[in-house]
């Protein structure tokens, strides 16, 4: 099949670097422009980074020399491009503004930012769990006057440890839940090199991830009314976000009740067997099991299951009766596969399969 010509704004970032490590051989995508500040611009990409690769993995042959673009060069890239993905690190309004530039320009945005998440037609998706909010696009192009520019978004990296347990559960109605996360520093953008004072330490404060972890989840669970997406209020969340002295994983302690009683048993298999669109389309980057449940006590650890399904699984452990909420849990995702690029990648893939996103 002929490839989709793909842009990253923001390349040379640590979730930039990731999305061109996962794109660098993507069945259907081609990277055609990196993108980033013009501090980087006129660089091939291996100047442009040295000393500042921050992923696990070498960075791939095919984009080394790749002269990298100013990300203001927005008529110029939109000229050579399907889309793009957006990992730009820039103050909240800048990123407003330029990711809707380029919507304007008629380029859609797959965006790993926060900017836009709660722009009220613009979907927030995990393809797993709320592929519907997709349709609200078309009031967006609307609203902006496009013919194919959108903005589409995915959410932090901090829900996506638990909120599928909660989408797996949904007919036994969760209605409750404290949340504690265990963050890598990699959801920072440092290393351990770049960051040596987290060695060791715990920082029982991030800014901003608290409300993101109890807000997002309502959103990803709401429902379109009109011309913009309306949050669940069936479920309320409080969560406590600290950063932990792991690269990458983040790790999440759960309790939640339920309306509706359900046996152990029970919701062990409704983790195991619930699947999206993505699993039924069988997307390139798509887990082929969305949740794992491992029966060990000492299960999940970020040594053992961060990497499951290439990253883009869940692991779900310790489920089990509690004195106070009804049950409790340990949840595990990858905080820059699936939270992240990963989880934009996938995003994108859902966007082409079902016509949102085309080739010019």
């Amino acid at each position: 099949m002929e490839k989709y010509k793909v842009g990253v704004l923001g390349a040379t970032g640590m979730v930039g670097q990731r999305f061109v490590t996962l794109l660098a051989n993507h069945p259907w995508f081609e990277i055609v422009v990196l993108a980033a500040s013009p501090r980087s611009a006129g660089k091939t990409y291996e100047e442009a980074v040295e000393g500042k690769w921050r992923i696990d993995v070498p960075m791939p042959e095919n984009v080394k020399n790749i002269i990298v673009m100013d990300v203001s060069c927005v008529k110029e890239i939109a000229d050579k491009v399907d889309f793009v993905f957006s990992a730009v690190d820039m103050k909240k309004e800048e990123i407003k503004a330029i990711e809707e530039e380029y919507a304007r320009a008629e380029v859609p945005v797959v965006s790993n930012n926060s900017a836009h998440r709660w722009t009220p037609d613009v979907p927030m998706v995990i393809p797993e769990i709320n592929v519907d909010h997709y349709r609200i696009i078309e009031a967006q192009k609307k609203r902006l006057g496009t013919k194919r520019g959108f903005i589409a978004v995915k959410p932090n990296c901090s829900i996506q440890s638990y909120t599928p347990a909660f989408a797996a559960w949904r007919e036994f109605e969760p209605f409750e839940a404290v949340v504690s996360t265990y963050q890598a520093i990699s959801g920072a953008g440092k290393n351990f090199e770049s960051w040596p004072e987290m060695i060791g330490n715990i920082i029982p404060y991030i800014g901003g991830e608290e409300e993101k972890s109890e807000k997002e989840p309502l959103r990803v669970f709401g429902h379109i009314e009109g011309n913009q997406i309306v949050p669940d209020d069936s479920i309320r969340i409080t969560s406590q976000c600290i950063r932990v002295p792991v690269l990458n994983g983040h790790t999440a302690t759960v309790f939640v009740k339920f309306r509706k009683k359900v046996t152990k048993e029970v919701l062990i298999e409704k983790l195991r067997s619930y699947k999206g669109l993505p699993q039924e389309h069988n997307l390139p980057s798509a887990p082929k099991q969305f949740i794992q449940y491992l029966e060990d006590d000492n299960r999940p650890q970020v040594s053992l299951d961060v990497n499951y399904e290439n990253g883009m699984g869940i692991s779900i452990g310790r489920l089990r009766e509690d004195s106070i909420y009804d049950w409790k849990f340990v949840g595990l995702s990858h905080n820059t596969l699936r939270g992240a690029a990963g989880g934009g990648v996938e995003a994108a893939e859902m966007l082409c399969d079902l016509g949102y996103i085309t080739r010019k």
